[in-house]
């Protein structure tokens, strides 16, 4: 049951939108999956905070305690995902600043949201005749609430299908660079084997070089070929 104290933390003044992820942190596709993870459990816990707190004003068991507990997780995946941690990079590129701060105007929303659920909870308990007011309000925004969390998550996934082709060009460069340095390693093992077959006994050290190279070769092929499965999968 959440006190007047929590009231607070959802009218504080809008987070200010980070400038950038921190320098240690890497967004890989992990992170990426993580963003759109927390920012769909917000839609879902959103419509757990409604739901619970209606059945909770008609005296369900347990229902207000499910309505805060759902409160809460929406909360705090807000904060990560607007704040960051060491794991999160928070508002790092124009996009989300603009889809929390800009024409989307997400953060309001949200905060908003909070401050009224926490209103409600607070209400039910006290059986106050504000009590239906507050709920129908809380129950009318949910909708709304909802169009602006699927715009934002929509933004997450939009920014990790990016990212992904990004990885994979960067990739397909790498392995394009390995391809010419084998092949030129094919070419100096090929000198190599003629020079010790011209050579003879005195050609031993060349004919290890050219099997030494020869396997660096392969090698080189076989990452070729396991990178470029990994890419398309």
């Amino acid at each position: 049951m959440p006190q007047s104290s929590t009231t607070t933390h959802a009218e504080r003044a809008p987070t200010r939108p980070q400038t950038g992820a921190p320098a240690t942190l890497r967004l890989s596709g992990e992170v990426y999956g993580t963003l759109i993870n927390l920012s769909g459990r917000r839609r879902f816990t959103s419509q757990r905070v409604v739901l619970y707190a209606v059945l909770a004003t008609q005296g369900r068991d347990g229902a207000l305690a499910m309505s805060a507990e759902a409160l809460a997780v929406f909360r705090a995946a807000h904060a990560a995902l607007v704040d960051g941690d060491d794991t999160l990079p928070g508002l790092y590129c124009d996009e989300l600043r603009d889809a929390y701060f800009g024409a989307i105007g997400a953060d309001r929303v949200i905060r908003a949201f909070i401050a009224l659920a926490e209103r409600v909870l607070e209400a039910i308990p006290l059986r106050t005749r504000a009590v239906a007011g507050l709920l129908e309000q809380l129950v009318e925004s949910a909708t709304p609430l909802l169009a602006v969390l699927n715009r934002v998550t929509q933004v997450y996934e939009d920014l990790a299908k990016r990212q992904a082709s990004t990885v994979k060009k960067q990739l397909m460069g790498v392995m394009g660079e390995i391809e010419t340095i084998a092949k030129q390693a094919r070419i100096v093992s090929f000198n190599a084997q003629v020079i010790a077959a011209r050579a003879g006994d005195s050609g031993r050290e060349f004919a290890v070089v050219s099997a030494e190279l020869t396997q660096i070769t392969g090698k080189l092929d076989g990452l070729v070929r396991e990178a470029m499965r990994s890419s398309v999968a």
